[in-house]
């Protein structure tokens, strides 16, 4: 057994340290060893806005407001492109994991959609 606590966030039985924190891979939930919540859960995500300054949340719609070359790629992704069911993320640049009929599974800025 391990004497490593369970997840704040989900409860998850499996966190790992890393350095003076704790993390669980389930739900990406990060706090230090004192307590203090360094990021992850619903708090990382709460403060992302689409560009019209709208509050997004998991499970949302957008449309795309420009076009957006997939990188990699030769495919576009079209002004106006609907993406249903999208799932935030805080860590790196990309803040929405989704996926878009047609092209598949990509990471979006927030900044490039708006709220539908």
């Amino acid at each position: 057994m391990s004497d490593l606590p369970d997840c704040l966030q989900c409860g998850s039985a499996y966190v790992y340290e890393d350095g003076d924190s704790y993390i669980c891979p389930e739900c990406a939930y990060e706090w230090s060893k004192e307590g203090a919540i360094i990021t992850g859960g619903a708090e990382s995500r709460a403060e992302i806005r689409d560009a019209n300054g709208h509050l997004l949340s998991d499970g949302d719609s957008v449309t795309v407001i420009k076009d957006l070359k997939v990188k990699g790629s030769s495919l576009v992704i079209k002004v106006g492109t609907k993406v249903k069911n999208i799932h935030l993320v805080a860590e790196g640049d990309h803040n929405i994991d989704c996926k878009i009929d047609g092209i598949g599974a990509m990471k979006l800025k927030a900044e490039f959609v708006r709220k539908s």
